[in-house]
């Protein structure tokens, strides 16, 4: 009896240090399985962590595929979009030539035919000019050698000075002094030297396309309802032509020069609205841009500058503020906090005088309204004072 009493007790003994050691590999185990979990966790974070990280920054890394795919495309598709832009609008004008001109001198009065005539030939030949221009001035590019200007860095791709207002352009594979974009219409960059050339062949296309959309308007509809009109005479011919009997008569078709000339009228309207709406929308995108003083890279780069200064409370949400002092509560003086303003921006009018070149009131005739091939102010190396501006603005905290 003592006996089978020892051998139950030992047997449940080793049962006890058989649970204990289970039960210690297993809380050891899983104390391992943490460890590697928090070490690797933490390895990720040091690896991706960055102070300057944020929404937008994640944003452009998982856009920099397309921005790669982009950049090798455009480079080469460049030649196709500029021949693209040739041939609708020799299309138009060829349309405008043989089908409209030829009603407007039959059915118009001659105060309407000197009308047309001389905006219609003066929008040409301005659109013409500087989308001629756009395409073979050169945006311009910084020296390669060293030079004796202040406060310029070096291009890490380049590595060549890199004047202020310069960047480089990807596609180009050169930095482009006051860069704006890369445009594949132009297949050239818009930069110092050819923006105003870039931003006056929009302008004028845009207001060529409304003209044609606004005279051509009811050239539209007559030839819509001339074309619906046909596809029903052409639906009831062949229904009288497949129980047609000798005495039976099908009835008139359209000339191919008639079909011709509606289709025509109707791709004219089509294609002038729709750029009409696009370039439209552009070209205001622009002027905002130089209303304010800048450039469409500019705009992003003051922006987060805007907002990384706001965070650290250097420079105030408001519009409008001076330096000085103001007075809180219990008479404790707290800064008045600065605006962030462009430096290069020296008024909305200023800006549209600099841009366009104006110095005399008689330049808005002969550089605005008529081709003009005058160079930009200032070089693109450095940006001195134009003697167009009237005023001197302070300067605050800006990039």
């Amino acid at each position: 009896m003592r006996s089978r009493q020892r051998m139950f007790a030992a047997v449940m003994r080793l049962l006890l240090k058989c649970l204990r050691l289970g039960r210690r590999r297993r809380f050891k185990l899983v104390r391992q399985v943490e460890q590697l979990w928090h070490y690797g966790h933490l390895c990720l974070r040091s690896l991706l962590y960055n102070s300057f990280t944020n929404g937008d920054v994640v944003l452009d890394s998982l856009f920099e595929p397309v921005y790669w795919l982009v950049d090798h495309v455009t480079r080469w598709f460049g030649v196709v979009f500029v021949a693209l832009v040739i041939g609708l609008t020799s299309s138009i004008v060829a349309i405008v030539y043989i089908c409209l001109l030829p009603l407007i001198l039959q059915t118009y009065t001659p105060a309407w035919i000197c009308w047309h005539l001389a905006y219609g030939h003066w929008n040409l030949i301005m659109i013409i000019f500087h989308y001629y221009m756009a395409i073979t001035t050169s945006p311009g590019h910084p020296p390669q050698a060293k030079n004796d200007l202040t406060g310029i860095s070096i291009c890490r791709k380049c590595i060549a000075p890199k004047p202020a207002r310069t960047h480089h352009c990807s596609i180009c594979n050169r930095c482009v002094l006051k860069m704006d974009h890369h445009c594949p219409w132009l297949n050239n960059c818009v930069g110092h030297y050819n923006h105003r050339y870039f931003f006056s062949f929009c302008l004028f296309m845009t207001m060529g396309c409304i003209y044609c959309s606004i005279s051509g308007w009811e050239m539209f509809r007559d030839a819509y309802a001339a074309i619906e009109r046909m596809k029903l005479l052409e639906k009831e011919r062949l229904q009288v032509a497949a129980n047609q009997t000798y005495y039976q008569t099908p009835p008139p078709t359209f000339s191919f020069r008639q079909r011709a000339f509606h289709k025509s009228v109707v791709y004219l309207w089509v294609l002038c609205s729709s750029v009409a709406l696009a370039l439209g929308a552009l070209t205001l995108w622009h002027a905002a841009l130089i209303t304010r003083g800048e450039t469409s890279i500019e705009r992003h780069i003051n922006r987060k500058e805007r907002q990384r200064l706001q965070k650290k409370g250097k420079v105030s949400t408001a519009h409008s503020t001076g330096p000085g002092w103001a007075r809180a509560r219990h008479d404790v003086p707290l800064p008045v906090l600065q605006v962030f303003r462009n430096p290069y921006s020296y008024g909305s009018w200023d800006n549209w005088k600099v841009f366009l070149g104006v110095d005399v009131p008689r330049h808005w005739l002969t550089r605005v309204l008529l081709p003009s091939p005058h160079l930009p102010h200032g070089t693109g190396l450095s940006w001195d004072l134009p003697p167009c501006v009237t005023e001197q603005r302070t300067p605050l905290l800006a990039i």
